[in-house]
């Protein structure tokens, strides 16, 4: 049964070949401290890991074990490879699926050939990586395999990946580490700063889905929010606004925009011809910020546009690969890594 997995910062999603997304669950596991031994007796993976995160006793950490994009903890990483090969498949026993998996397109042959041994240790056959951005464009059904420019911004957890694609191949691409987990880390310094209150990574991620925005709002929002002061350490409850938050996404955002407008000044010139009429796609979580495509359209003079479903476009990229896995694996066949 070949698998085609988007291995997130944040979230894993897996899709099987003619099933679609199988399974897409939270990139967070929890061990005993001190060792990679997973709770619950190997099941403490996903959604009931993610439970944990900034709630656990003194015995048990909730790890995350990939950060900006790419493996932080081989070991951690191959376990929950393993559980979700494992659940995927719903039976124990000895199962070497094929793998198509998205990595980041501007990670080191060091850091793609930690993605490669993880998963042939958790139990894959044989292991093909294909560039997120390309993914993300098949999965957002792009023509990007027609003679014309096609541009993807995929706004992840950890990589924010911005790419030209055009004849089934990328002709520019830029990939930076500001991405949803920065958004969230300039939310809680701004109340840290601001406040004196201290909130956990997944209340801060709450924040931004609920009242996080690019641009002003027509009716701004607030939002009350409780976590523990910092001068009394004791509970304490406040309510933000949507402008607050806008303000402190101000900085990620701009390296985002950045990135963005870096790719177009490189462009070939018919490509960029191309992309007056294409436009730009946005996918990804990141994409579902309140009023981004507004901004990225200014900052452009470009149309923006949605990809249908933005979190799942990169693993419904992967699945496409995998419909196709004997026409395309010579293309994506890493020669380092099959010796």
């Amino acid at each position: 049964m070949d698998m085609g997995i988007d291995l997130g910062t944040c979230n894993t999603l897996v899709c099987i070949k003619g099933e679609g997304i199988v399974l897409n669950e939270p990139s967070v596991v929890a061990v005993r401290k001190g060792t990679n031994q997973v709770v619950y007796g190997g099941k403490a993976v996903g959604l009931v890991a993610k439970e944990m995160l900034g709630k656990t006793p003194g015995t048990i950490t909730a790890v995350r074990p990939l950060k900006d994009g790419v493996i932080s903890d081989f070991e951690i990483t191959e376990a929950m490879l393993s559980y979700f090969i494992r659940k995927v498949h719903g039976r124990g026993g000895l199962i070497y699926p094929r793998m198509v998996i998205a990595v980041p397109s501007g990670i080191t042959a060091v850091e793609k050939r930690a993605v490669y041994d993880a998963a042939r240790r958790a139990g894959a056959r044989e292991v093909y990586p294909v560039d997120e951005p390309m993914a993300a464009g098949m999965g957002a059904g792009l023509p990007i395999a027609e003679p014309t420019a096609s541009m993807i911004v995929d706004i992840g957890g950890g990589t924010t990946e911005v790419a030209i694609m055009s004849l089934g191949g990328i002709s520019n691409r830029e990939s930076v580490r500001v991405a949803g987990d920065d958004m969230d880390e300039a939310i809680i310094n701004h109340l840290k700063r601001t406040y004196n209150l201290l909130v956990g990574e997944a209340r801060a991620e709450r924040i931004k889905i609920e009242i996080g925005s690019a641009a002003p709002l027509d009716e701004e929002l607030t939002m009350e929010i409780a976590g523990r002061d910092t001068i009394s350490g004791l509970p304490r409850k406040i309510v933000i606004t949507s402008e607050e938050i806008r303000e402190s996404l101000r900085e990620p955002l701009a390296a985002i925009i950045d990135s963005v407008t870096r790719t177009l000044e490189k462009a070939e010139p018919e490509l960029a011809a191309d992309l007056i009429d294409n436009g730009i796609c946005l996918a990804g979580g990141g994409a579902l910020l309140r009023q981004l495509d507004f901004v990225i359209s200014n900052a452009t003079g470009l149309r923006v546009f949605i990809a249908d479903d933005p979190l799942s476009c990169v693993a419904r990229g992967t699945s496409v690969f995998l419909e196709n896995l004997d026409l395309l694996k010579e293309n994506l066949r890493d020669d380092d890594f099959y010796s």
